[in-house]
């Protein structure tokens, strides 16, 4: 089968099933650093639902917005060659991937995968010590809870990550913990908010920092044959 070859923008929508704006921006700007020249990156946030999603209740209180916003923009207005869920949690997205007529990718699958391209076994660090569970099943559910060797909660809320600079050295301890402790040979950065500094934190480790927001737009560059 031939690939495809696009004669237009691959247009790829992110959607953040919280309801900052401010968070969406930062993550919309990441996506766009990270996708290929002729990729359109479209970020956008329900009006309504959680704040922040942080826990198995924010993430089913975020569904309606999710999918009443999927819908609109992917079912009925169309146009989009491929879709990112924007929420490390991977809110709603089995459901999603289901009734999808383009790929669906989720922050949290898409950099797991890209752990395991680089390493053998991984840990993830994440907001708060309530995200665990959520990341633990879907670990499981994915089949890759073997290859992760620990799920990290660095102590920082969601919209910390935001404005909060004070917050990075907590962030940055649990790192340096996953890579001495877990000796393991990537670490997953858990949250779609930390997207903003990965650079600065891949340069600075000598194992491989994955980005979920970056992994997810490779992802969906790859499915549409860019």
């Amino acid at each position: 089968m031939r690939a495809k070859v696009w004669s237009e923008a691959v247009r790829i929508l992110v959607i953040n099933p919280n309801s900052t704006a401010a968070m969406t921006e930062q993550i919309g700007v990441a996506a766009q650093t990270a996708a290929s020249r002729g990729t359109e990156i479209v970020a956008v946030n329900p009006l309504d639902g959680p704040a922040s999603i942080e826990g198995a209740e924010d993430g089913e209180a975020a569904l309606p917005g999710l999918f009443g916003l999927f819908n609109d923009m992917v079912i009925t207005e169309g146009g989009y060659h491929a879709a990112i869920i924007a929420c490390f949690d991977d809110t709603g997205l089995l459901e999603l991937r289901e009734r999808s007529p383009i790929p669906v990718s989720g922050i949290g699958e898409a950099g797991y995968l890209a752990a395991m391209d680089h390493a053998a076994t991984f840990s993830v660090v994440t907001t708060l010590e309530i995200s665990v569970p959520v990341l633990e099943a879907n670990l499981a559910a994915y089949g890759m809870i073997e290859r992760c060797v620990r799920v990290r909660a660095s102590g920082v809320p969601v919209l910390a990550l935001e404005n909060d600079l004070s917050s990075l050295p907590k962030l940055e301890a649990e790192i340096e913990a996953a890579i001495t402790e877990d000796d393991v040979g990537a670490v997953v950065l858990g949250c779609a908010g930390m997207s903003s500094f990965s650079h600065a934190m891949q340069s600075k480790y000598a194992v491989p920092i994955i980005d979920g927001v970056e992994a997810a737009v490779r992802w969906c560059e790859q499915r549409v044959g860019r």
